[in-house]
């Protein structure tokens, strides 16, 4: 054997060592370990991935008509996993924010290199100590010059973080202080509690159209507490005449998005139902899944809907026009039409 090839294989067993550590460390959430970190929250897709120069960030978002947000968060807290889970699940928050901000996220204990608006180079960590950032989440909405237009400190439920949306994306922090701006809005909370009906499928969940005795399409609805989205669905469109006839040619179950509770999946499988709605990978709430009774997904709804929309997802279904009609536009197209055709009003906002 050649006296140098435990030299050159040591060198490259340093070398790989050396290169499946970096891969490691660029994957989030793992720990030192390898392990995945179980207090770590994925982020939604459509944060801004930065190289952390936050006077290119600031100057890229005033181009776009935009304004930076600063997301401190830190793997394992609570409140983080809520502003993931119950704010940015809800699609207004969700397209509220993506049209008036860039997103950053900076971990409060993180080591990535940072060079704050001043130009002077840190890292996270010690950027969040020059920012007096001390729990998490805090989040720092900056102006086109990069001052602090609004410091949110720790967690607002989805009404008040909308509210604060609005505030900076139409610059009042120049015009008056945010609590005097929620005062005069005074949106009205959310309920805080999911809108079950006796007629619902019950706990324990088995969602097989065997377990239902049944052969009719199986409506879920996929909500959270603290969803005021989710308190119209059921307190006014689900109250009119037409959507409860369509629900009762339906099998509905109203799951929490975030429970931990088993249930069998309209395929036969058991899961958590927050797994399974990881595997639906719905992004909103509410959210209709329509399934057969196969057990195959059929059709769905993620987006906010009015009454006549709602009540279309449900006759698309429970018709079956969806084996004959692809496209669900077209139907609705097609229903409307016959409405007016009978000289009745519609107002598709209503």
């Amino acid at each position: 054997m050649n006296s140098k090839q435990p030299l050159y294989v040591a060198l490259f067993f340093s070398l790989f060592v050396l290169f499946a550590a970096a891969v490691k460390a660029a994957q989030p959430g793992t720990l030192d370990s390898g392990m995945v970190n179980p207090g770590y929250e994925e982020k939604p897709d459509w944060f801004k991935l930065s190289f952390l120069d936050i006077r290119e960030d600031v100057e890229e978002a005033t181009a776009e008509g935009k304004r930076v947000l600063l997301y401190f968060y830190q793997d394992g807290c609570p409140y983080c996993a809520k502003l993931i889970r119950d704010n940015f699940s809800q699609r207004a928050i969700s397209e509220k924010t993506q049209k008036h901000f860039d997103v950053i996220a900076i971990n409060m204990w993180g080591d990535k290199e940072v060079t704050d608006i001043n130009g002077n180079e840190t890292i996270e960590k010690e950027f969040a100590k020059s920012l007096r950032v001390m729990f998490t989440p805090t989040l720092l909405f900056l102006d086109e010059q990069g001052k602090i237009a609004l410091r949110v400190n720790g967690y607002y439920f989805p009404e008040k973080f909308s509210a604060a949306l609005d505030y900076v994306a139409q610059k009042m922090e120049t015009k008056t202080g945010f609590g005097a701006y929620y005062r005069s809005k005074s949106p009205a909370p959310a309920t805080g509690k999911l809108h079950a009906d006796p007629s619902y499928l019950k706990s324990p969940y088995d969602l097989t159209s065997a377990a239902r005795n049944s052969k009719k399409h199986l409506l879920v609805l996929l909500e959270q507490k603290k969803c005021k989205a989710c308190d119209e669905l059921h307190q006014d469109i689900f109250q009119r005449k037409r959507t409860k006839s369509n629900l009762e040619k339906l099998d509905v179950v109203l799951l929490n998005v975030h429970s931990r509770d088993t249930l069998i999946t309209p395929d036969g499988k058991k899961n958590k139902i927050y797994e399974w709605v990881k595997e639906l990978n719905t992004k909103y709430v509410p959210s209709m899944v329509y399934f057969d009774a196969s057990g195959k997904e059929v059709f769905r709804a993620e987006a906010y809907l009015k009454a006549f929309h709602v009540q279309g997802s449900m006759s698309y279904v429970f018709s079956e026009a969806y084996k004959t009609q692809p496209s669900f536009q077209r139907y609705l197209s097609g229903v409307a039409d016959k409405i007016q055709e009978q000289g009745q009003d519609l107002d598709l906002m209503e």
